[in-house]
């Protein structure tokens, strides 16, 4: 009866141990993108993704020729982003910002990591993540 009692918990622990490990799984800021470069860029958001496990902002960019390419900003959790100071009604589909990134390690020009957003109106939001 302990054998039995003892392999069913036994069982049941590596259970919830593999379905833990996904969660371990995550990577670090510096695998896709380089925080010791920034670049920054001055445009229209046109979308906001805010779902887990990272929110994305979408902007439309127009370059010095005038033609227009959207960028893609990731970063953290909702709820990260939210103790940080911004909410989701903070990001507004149409606002002029500008926005500071790292940017991709494979080199996508219009690909980065979130590091501030400067609105329009003056006032900045700075995401300090370790990623700096």
């Amino acid at each position: 009866m302990k054998r039995m009692r003892f392999s069913a918990l036994l069982l049941g622990g590596v259970g919830l141990l593999a379905a833990a490990l996904p969660a371990l799984a995550h990577h670090s800021v510096t695998a896709e993108f380089n925080p010791d470069k920034e670049f920054v860029v001055r445009g229209t958001l046109t979308k906001v993704d805010w779902t887990n496990p990272h929110i994305y902002l979408h902007m439309d960019v127009k370059d010095d020729s005038g033609k227009v390419e959207e960028y893609s900003f990731e970063s953290g959790p909702p709820s990260v982003l939210h103790r940080a100071g911004l909410r989701k009604e903070d990001i507004k589909i149409g606002d002029q910002v500008t926005v500071t990134a790292a940017p991709a390690k494979d080199g996508t020009k219009t690909y980065g990591w979130l590091k501030m957003i400067k609105y329009s109106d003056g006032h900045v939001f700075v995401y300090r993540n370790g990623s700096e």
